[in-house]
């Protein structure tokens, strides 16, 4: 039965963090740091789809990273969040989410 409300990609989310990180420069440690984490496994698990931040978890998130939840989760709606208008990153953004779509699979 295919479900009539966007859900969450646990895996495509995880994988949107590390990328996320990665680009900001940001280790594990610096994240388990920030949350107040006493290990780094949960993060590890979001990477790997096992579980998702929880709501306070992704709201300190999307402090750190400066940029909207919208913009860190991923999952099947319709709506895509662009933070700019700009027609050249709307361009960049949609060969972006193709390349990781490519890279899951």
């Amino acid at each position: 039965m295919k479900r009539k409300y966007p859900v969450i990609d646990m895996l495509r989310t995880g994988q949107n963090i590390k990328r996320i990180m990665q680009a900001k420069g940001l280790s594990v440690k610096d994240v388990q740091n920030f949350l107040g984490f006493s290990t780094p496994q949960g993060i590890y698990h979001w990477f790997d789809g096992k579980t998702m931040p929880t709501l306070d978890n992704m709201y300190a998130l999307s402090e750190l990273f400066r940029m909207p939840v919208d913009a860190i989760m991923r999952g099947n709606r319709k709506y895509v969040y662009v933070p700019f208008i700009d027609p050249s990153y709307l361009r960049l953004y949609v060969y972006h989410e193709k390349i990781m779509q490519l890279q899951i699979a």
